[in-house]
């Protein structure tokens, strides 16, 4: 029986070597916007400009994966680069936002804890052989939550309505994302499991066939 998390593994295996696509050009765009936004953020406290910074992350996120699959521009960098932009991304909106004590600081240890246990997969993987999980679709779904979720508990850092009704979505946005990027995390530990022993099913078979 064919394993599917095998299968996965082979097609992002199959895509090929570009560096210079429009879509990896988009990727490292967002990437150096992450040091500006950080700056914004924790300097000035230029909090209108630091939305506009996350939104023109969300924008060229959606632009990337787009015109990847519309013109075909996919691409092994561009298979990682896409997603560790995104972790990126998130892991310094929340700490940022922990810093200027608008959420706690339990949040930015629980997503953090699942990008180091997804980094711990990732080294076992690369150690047997295997490339990085394809993104799960409940993953994107996760990722998009949170990256709603963050601007508007920044625009819920002030005051009146606006802030309010800002605060109120951006905490369902937030409980949203956390739920699916945990859930996300299982379904990628089942697809991990598989794969180890789908290995080390290969290597007791080719060990018996050389003894």
């Amino acid at each position: 029986m064919t394993d599917p998390s095998a299968g996965e593994q082979t097609a992002t295996a199959a895509l090929p070597d570009r560096i210079i696509t429009i879509p990896n050009i988009l990727s490292f765009l967002r990437l150096l916007g992450v040091p500006l936004f950080l700056w914004l953020v924790l300097g000035p406290q230029a909090d209108l400009w630091a939305l506009i910074v996350l939104a023109a992350s969300a924008i060229t996120d959606y632009l990337d994966g787009k015109i990847a699959r519309a013109t075909g521009q996919t691409s092994k960098l561009g298979a990682v680069l896409d997603p560790f932009a995104d972790r990126l991304y998130i892991a310094s909106a929340v700490v940022a936002l922990a810093i200027r004590d608008i959420i706690p600081w339990w949040l930015v240890f629980a997503l953090v804890l699942r990008d180091l246990y997804l980094a711990g997969q990732l080294a076992v993987l690369r150690r047997i052989g295997y490339g990085p999980l394809p993104v799960h679709f409940l993953g994107k779904v996760a990722t998009f939550c949170l990256l709603y979720a963050l601007p508007l508990l920044f625009l819920g850092d002030g005051d009146g309505t606006v802030g309010l009704i800002a605060k109120e979505l951006g905490w369902a946005f937030g409980w949203w994302g956390v739920g699916a990027y945990w859930w996300a995390a299982l379904l990628y530990a089942i697809q991990f499991w598989r794969l180890v022993r789908s290995h080390r099913r290969e290597v007791g078979t080719a060990r018996a066939e050389g003894s």
